[in-house]
């Protein structure tokens, strides 16, 4: 039975191994590609006109070259418009694919030139990353359409993919396309990429650029203020059920509705929080970093007490006996001898809730986040919303208006996410095993 019990043991780790990997693999995988990837020239360019970042002056050599091997694609493009104004004909057969490929090319190297520019950041530059280049190539070199499926005949229409240059055969746009494939780096001059400022930089034009900055302020500030009210309420709560609350139907019930609440779906706690806190106690005007620190507080308090209950009863009573012995008063005993005993225990319930609190999206929809904003200062907390990674991965991956162009942020975010959570549960392990080896040596 015991080696049934090892194995049985064993084997769960191991599943849970796997899962574990099978989850985080693909986020670890494709989240780094918001940090490391191929930078086209269009990203160098980026950073140096809106963040003042980069070699200028290697910048304009590298330019001057790009202009030179972009000149041809623009110069086909004009001189085909400029046929078509002048026929009708060409002008009824082209004019839908010519638009489709003209914003194909735009979005891969960007904007002619000699246009006017554009007002939208996103139109101002072309593909900013290898990846996203090559599906701009594909878009231009092939025309999508979709048409019945010929072994389904009045069933569903398929998707298919034919060559664009198969369309303009005979016209002046047909030297185009193989130019766009021989030249396709010469006009991109991709190069490797750390861009680890993704972490820090603000978002520019609803993520299509910059980095995640206010995200991760955002959510450093709903996490500490989460943590810094509930964690003195629920260790004081615990210590009253502990040690000064007689045992009795009241206590019990008391208990009962402890356990209870920490099996609340958290959105509950988000309408509360927006009733209680904002409209009723009006602790601000608006959502603000405050209002949804105290709502994650409320939604974490009921684990912190019941870790810090446990804690404090894990201790021997003996310690409690023998401070007791030596004329030491009951808070005097309490505070030197039984939290100090207790605090690894009451450490483990505070990682538990500190990691729920930074990934909860549900309460702070209602009480504090945001779309889009600036980083917050310090003081700006108490009265002013914030974006917060949760939300916003949510919100990136199912509402912008171009949710395949930013896959990388929406995996960026997340695993940014998941290293915030790693990084404060080490910090706390780490805590609680000096204290534990300190309280042992």
């Amino acid at each position: 039975m015991d080696r049934a019990f090892s194995g049985v043991g064993l084997f769960s780790i191991l599943v849970m191994g796997l899962f574990l990997l099978f989850v985080l693999g693909p986020i670890i995988g494709r989240g780094i590609s918001a940090y490391v990837f191929r930078g086209t020239i269009e990203h160098r360019r980026f950073l140096l006109e809106n963040f003042e970042r980069g070699d200028s002056s290697r910048f304009e050599r590298e330019m001057q070259a790009v202009r030179e091997a972009r000149r041809p694609v623009f110069r086909h493009l004009r001189e085909f418009e400029a046929a078509m104004d002048e026929s009708r004909e060409l002008r009824s057969e082209y004019r839908r694919s010519f638009r489709e490929l003209e914003e194909a090319v735009h979005h891969l190297i960007g904007p002619d030139p000699e246009d006017k520019a554009p007002v939208l950041v996103r139109k101002k530059y072309g593909a900013t990353r290898l990846d996203q280049a090559r599906t701009h190539l594909f878009e231009a070199m092939h025309e999508e359409r979709w048409v019945p499926d010929p072994d389904n005949p009045g069933g569903a229409l398929i998707r298919t993919h034919t060559p664009r240059g198969e369309h303009f055969a005979g016209t002046r746009l047909e030297p185009l396309f193989p130019y766009l494939e021989e030249h396709f780096e010469a006009m991109l001059q991709p190069g490797w990429t750390f861009y680890w400022r993704f972490l820090t930089d603000r978002s520019i034009d609803s993520h299509f650029f910059g980095g995640i900055g206010p995200e991760v302020l955002g959510t450093l500030y709903l996490t500490l203020g989460a943590m810094l009210f509930a964690m003195p309420m629920g260790i004081i709560a615990a210590i009253y059920l502990c040690e000064y609350a007689r045992p009795g139907r009241v206590i019990n019930l008391i208990r009962t509705c402890i356990s209870t609440l920490a099996g609340v779906p958290s959105i509950v706690f988000g309408l509360f929080g927006l009733a209680f806190f904002l409209n009723t106690l009006q602790v601000t005007q608006t959502k603000s970093v405050l209002a949804g620190s105290l709502t994650l507080a409320l939604m974490i308090l009921p684990t912190v007490i019941r870790a810090s209950e446990e804690a404090i009863l894990a201790v021997p009573a003996a310690y409690k006996e023998a401070a007791l012995s030596l004329g030491a008063g009951r808070w005097h005993t309490i505070c030197t001898v039984i939290l100090p005993a207790a605090l690894p225990g009451i450490l483990t319930g505070v990682v538990i809730s500190m990691g729920r609190a930074a990934g909860e999206t549900a309460p702070i929809i209602f009480t504090a986040a945001v779309s889009m904003g600036e980083p917050l200062q310090l003081f700006d907390a108490f009265s002013q919303p914030t974006p917060a990674l949760p939300w916003n991965i949510y919100n990136l991956a199912t509402e912008h208006e171009a949710v395949d162009q930013i896959r990388h942020v929406q995996y960026g975010m997340v695993f940014t996410l998941v290293a915030i959570v790693l990084i404060l549960n080490i910090t706390a392990i780490a805590i609680r095993a000096r204290i534990s080896s300190r309280l042992k040596g």
